[in-house]
């Protein structure tokens, strides 16, 4: 049964990079992206139950955190131009010019 699982994930996970490679907007292939990401992380914790490892699921939750974290910085990136912190003027610079 969890073979079964593993293959549909599988084939989930190629119909999600077609949608990357075949995403209209840039925010299409973000999100197609972060959805790899979470199909990876239930792939992981499949595997992990069919090998009978536990430790698996570790690894599948600090993937999780690091799909995460990395699609909130690629949309700030993509939104400000910049990962860090954005400098912002003087009040007295904006009104006077």
């Amino acid at each position: 049964m969890f073979a079964v699982a593993a293959i549909a994930l599988l084939i989930a996970m190629v119909i999600v990079l077609i949608r990357v490679f075949r995403g209209e907007t840039l925010y299409d292939r973000v999100l197609a992206v972060n959805a790899f990401g979470t199909i990876t992380v239930l792939f992981i914790g499949v595997l992990g139950f069919l090998m009978e490892r536990p430790d698996f699921l570790d690894i599948a939750m600090l993937y999780a955190l690091i799909n995460f974290v990395g699609t909130i910085a690629i949309l700030k990136f993509f939104r400000y131009r910049a990962i860090g912190d954005i400098p912002r003027k003087d009040p007295e610079e904006e009104a006077a010019g």
